[in-house]
């Protein structure tokens, strides 16, 4: 069995036998319902007769705050405190819990409170009214003179707590439209004072994450991979491998793609994976150089685009072009990037009665894993379970097109007599060398102005491989050959740009590549606003300004210049900065929220650059945890920055050079200076914010560096010449 800490109670399966549950969710038709007999349902809320009220989790928790946000709706709406509210990750079921906008069980895409937000709030509205119908059957008052209060409820001199009405509510009818509040009534939705629900078990350690499941009887997993993309496993040998003390053996995975290492513990493993000699098959592995594929890609934006993507075509850009009074034009460079969470990547796979299997793991891709193990272990879907647990991270890597760690732990798991739970660990190196890279992205923009400095033409050439291509996303998210991923951010620029012309060129694969935070925006992004940048300073205009003047009267394009304006207020954008210091400009929408940032630098008198502030401002439509959006906002802006800064993945005739930390750096407290966040005041429905504060975060402080020295075309800026005093 596997060891818990009392304090992790809130993971605990809760119907017990002899305690009536209230589960409140959405049945097989689609209607809210509660557990009474009868159908299958959906429960986003559950109370019990023993006195707790859980709100059941469906997108996990990597650090964006999903225990806390999706709770807070249901504890709003049962007018009930956040810390009354315990929280349960949802059990693999794709028909209760798919996401609404991927069809699957999954977390991804800043989609998890808009996709949740009408779900939850009903969920707990609905329960409110079944208690107070239940009170009111009870005490036979009227339920508009019955109250809910922090799990109370009173009317007419009586109160009880809402665990003593559950027996009863099982047999009311849910409504099926419950009424929700008003937003004036809120208490805790938009409210900046609300604590989150995890920060305390996981600020003490008592959290627990996939990484730190230790089950009885286990063993370790760890896989020797080829050193290049592509290579597989000629022959091996594990002698050397058996001398260390708790090796148990070694296997050549199915797919000879790697030679997985069973020891006793994660030590054991580690050091016998370091003995076992393999001989590699790299006939048909990558032997390219990074050198080779940033020429390529180069290139490949000098010559014409393999597939047009906007209405425009390119002769009549270059007609505008032609026309223009000055045409501002530069070429940009955007290397590969590694996805580097905190937890590497880590499952458990354990054997349960029956038969079947259960997975412990971080899982943001529940649907997949769950297809994944039962196709591999040739089980059907019921005898494959899921216990979801908390994940140090993610940013897009913990899962992928092909769940390749999961069909490694599967795979491993077979290798076995499958008596033994078996827990898959990559090491640090394993992650950095091994991840599915964020793909390295060239871009060609020319400009054109009139002789006001308005934008007449843009001619906009991108090259880099293909995210989508060649996985079963192919068919929903690539269309007339383009990969949308590889252009978003540009073809669908909320920038009013006549004559655009943007054209695509697929590169051919050289590692393994995945989404990452915030995907395409986080190239696509840079380019546009350091183009604006240059373009304003072509037009000798203001850069705020211009972008304004580039702006529509649409809601769309409003939004986005409600937050450009914000920040630039908040900043003090138009005051003059003292000597050596310089603010930058740059904003984006992605994951339909809007966000600016101004960025305030200093060149010191070594040359080095210190950043000195940032002031953002975000339009996320109504912020359920204001703490929380300040909090991701944050967190994705540094994250950017820091990639910006020093992040790069380079291959050394096919193998990858960053191994850790110490050559893949992360953003240091150094580096930093002060922090504002200003969130837009909105009754539009929520939007994601983790990952829209990525996407301006680089070009906002490469404007700003520009202001003070030469352009960063080329990423990162550190491998380009610039310095940075951390």
């Amino acid at each position: 069995m596997m060891k818990l800490k009392t304090s992790r109670r809130t993971f605990l399966k809760t119907s017990v036998a002899g305690i009536a549950v209230l589960a409140i969710g959405l049945n097989s038709k689609g209607a809210w319902a509660s557990s009474s007999p009868g159908g299958t349902l959906n429960p986003f809320v559950k109370i019990t007769s023993d006195g707790k009220v859980i709100a059941v989790i469906k997108h996990f928790e990597m650090g964006q705050g999903t225990t806390t946000g999706l709770a807070s709706l249901i504890a709003e709406e049962l007018n009930m405190s956040l810390d009354q509210i315990e929280y349960e990750f949802a059990p693999a079921d794709i028909e209760k819990y798919k996401n609404l906008g991927f069809g699957a069980q999954l977390t991804g895409g800043s989609s998890s409170m808009r996709n949740s937000y009408s779900q939850y709030r009903n969920a707990g509205a609905a329960a409110r009214e079944v208690l107070i119908q239940a009170a009111s059957q009870q005490w036979k008052i009227p339920a508009n003179k019955i109250t809910l209060t922090n799990g109370v409820v009173t009317a007419a001199g009586k109160k009880t707590k809402v665990s003593e009405l559950v027996a009863t509510a099982l047999t009311i009818e849910v409504p099926k439209q419950p009424t929700l509040k008003d937003s004036k009534q809120f208490s805790i939705i938009g409210k900046s004072n609300i604590r989150r629900r995890d920060s305390e078990i996981k600020t003490n350690g008592m959290a627990q994450y996939s990484i730190d499941v230790h089950l009885d009887n286990q063993i370790v997993a760890v896989i020797k991979r080829a050193p290049q993309f592509g290579g597989l496993v000629q022959s091996f040998d594990a002698g050397k491998a058996s001398l260390v003390k708790g090796f148990i053996k070694a296997e050549l995975l199915p797919n000879k793609k790697g030679v997985v290492v069973f020891a006793q513990n994660t030590w054991s493993a580690l050091q016998a994976r370091n003995a076992v000699n393999i001989q590699w098959d790299l006939s048909k592995a990558e032997h390219r150089s990074s050198v080779d594929l940033k020429k390529e890609l180069l290139d490949a934006v000098n010559t014409n685009a393999e597939h047009q993507v906007s209405k425009n075509s390119l002769s009549i850009t270059n007609q505008s072009l032609q026309k223009a009074k000055q045409v501002v034009e530069a070429t940009f460079y955007l290397p590969k990037l590694a996805h580097a969470p905190m937890e590497p990547l880590n499952c458990t796979i354990e054997p349960t009665r029956g038969g079947g299997v259960r997975l412990h793991d971080g899982c943001q891709g529940v649907t997949s894993a769950h297809h994944t193990l039962a196709a591999i272990l040739k089980l059907p879907l019921d005898k494959v379970e899921i216990t979801t647990l908390f994940s140090g991270g993610s940013f897009g890597r913990r899962v992928s097109p092909e769940n390749d760690y999961h069909q490694e732990a599967a795979m491993a798991f077979a290798l076995t007599d499958r008596t033994r739970p078996v827990q898959l660990i990559w090491s640090r190196e394993d992650d950095i060398k091994g991840d599915y890279y964020r793909p390295a992205f060239a871009h060609k923009a020319r400009v054109g102005l009139d002789s006001n400095g308005k934008i007449i033409g843009w001619d906009h050439r991108i090259a880099g491989q293909s995210i989508f291509k060649g996985t079963p996303f192919e068919k929903h998210l690539v269309h007339g050959g383009v990969d949308h991923a590889s252009v978003e951010g540009v073809s669908d620029s909320l920038y009013n740009i006549p004559n655009l012309y943007v054209g695509l060129t697929d590169a051919k694969p050289a590692t393994r590549v995945l989404w990452w935070r915030a995907v395409g925006h986080t190239h696509t992004a840079y380019v546009m606003e350091s183009m604006m940048d240059m373009a304003a300073k072509a037009a000798g205009k203001d850069p705020v300004a211009f972008r304004l003047e580039h702006l529509s009267q649409g809601k769309d394009q409003q939004r986005l210049a409600g937050v450009i304006k914000l920040a630039a207020l908040k900043a003090g954008w138009n005051k003059k900065t003292t000597t050596n210091h310089a603010k930058g400009f740059a904003c984006h929408k992605s994951f339909q929220t809007y966000v600016a940032h101004v960025v305030e630098v200093e060149k010191k008198s070594n040359g080095s650059f210190q950043l000195k502030k940032i002031t953002s401002a975000v339009d996320c439509g109504l912020a359920v945890n204001p703490d929380m959006v300040k909090a991701q906002i944050e967190g994705g802006t540094l994250y950017g920055i820091g990639h910006v800064m020093r992040n790069e993945i380079t291959l050394n005739k096919g193998s990858v050079v960053q191994s850790n930390f110490p050559n893949y750096k992360p953003l240091r407290i150094s580096d930093v200076g002060t922090f504002e966040t200003h969130i837009v005041s909105s009754q539009e429905n929520p939007t994601g914010v983790g990952e829209p504060g990525v996407p301006p975060a680089g070009p906002a402080f490469a404007n700003a560096i520009a202001a003070l020295d030469k352009r960063a075309t080329e990423l990162p800026m550190e491998a380009a010449g610039f310095k940075f005093n951390s």
